[in-house]
């Protein structure tokens, strides 16, 4: 089976027979101080559940699947408050916005290109980000997340996060997922027969969340998988007080970007019906390894 790809008013929707797996939206009416950018929402399993949250009561600015950066040179492009060393987290007028420029429909996917533009209006990021839908079998399908961010400042630009701020593990930077409220307490398996929470700030090439609906009786298994040539990732994780997964690129070193530098980023993310197990996990990766950009 393949997805269809089609264009709504404010974004794009993807359809597989009777099932949209996930609606992108690139002009959403958001709050300035939840930080403007395109997200996926809702993103469904071939099954029909949702697998994200939307604007949660205790982080309004997660919303679903969104490509975001904590602190860019101090600016912030997460959304909300921003972590300020030996301070906490304030309130601060620095939360930027990403602007839709345009978008083309490929196969199975879209290219989109954006710009990202500081609280002030000046314009500090050229972004061409890809989706992609592939391996739809059945029992799950892949979305394929490329982007390349280009430093059109005229002077560096560092990407750190609220860890490199000085929090003690909260490296949380880049392509975020917020599970929804029913998947707190899930199970986090991830490659080398590493899991659990004591992922949080470790390396892996995948890690994958396992959460249960309510209402229904079914589970769902989403599975991360980085890019060999990614910077350095480091996980971060959380099974409670809710389910996030964030594969940051900053987690504990700042990553700096030269005037006219272009920062690559590919991921997998993997939306599976029901609660894989390790074994089920490594056959996957094993069978759907990466090819070359």
């Amino acid at each position: 089976m393949t997805a269809e790809i089609v264009l709504t008013g404010d974004g794009v929707a993807a359809r597989a027979g009777e099932v949209e797996l996930f609606r992108y939206v690139y002009q959403p009416p958001t709050s300035p101080f939840e930080g403007p950018k395109p997200y996926l929402h809702p993103v469904r399993t071939l099954a029909g559940d949702v697998v994200t949250a939307f604007r949660p009561h205790d982080h309004r600015w997660h919303k679903g699947l969104q490509m975001t950066a904590t602190d860019v040179s101090g600016q912030n492009f997460w959304g909300g408050v921003t972590y300020v060393r030996d301070r906490g987290y304030l309130e601060l007028p620095n939360v930027g916005t990403m602007r839709h420029v345009d978008l083309v429909v490929e196969q199975d996917g879209f290219a989109e290109r954006l710009t990202w533009h500081t609280q002030a209006g000046e314009h500090w990021v050229d972004e061409v980000r890809r989706l992609a839908v592939h391996d739809v079998d059945g029992e799950s399908w892949a979305l394929e997340f490329a982007t390349e961010l280009t430093n059109v400042r005229g002077a560096p630009l560092v990407f750190g996060s609220p860890t490199t701020s000085g929090r003690d593990l909260a490296g949380y930077t880049g392509l975020f997922w917020r599970g929804p409220r029913a998947f707190t307490d899930g199970e986090i398996i991830a490659a080398d027969g590493q899991g659990g929470p004591g992922m949080m700030g470790k390396e892996a090439p995948w890690l994958a969340y396992v959460g249960h609906h309510d209402e229904v009786d079914r589970s769902s298994t989403l599975l991360f998988l980085d890019h060999p040539g990614n910077e350095v990732t480091r996980w971060f994780v959380r099974a409670t007080p809710f389910p996030a997964v964030n594969p940051s690129f900053a987690f504990f070193d700042e990553l700096g970007l030269a005037p006219g530098g272009t920062l690559n980023l590919r991921y997998r993310v993997v939306v599976a019906d029901g609660a894989w197990d390790r074994t089920r996990l490594e056959s996957y990766v094993e069978g759907h390894p990466w090819t070359p950009r």
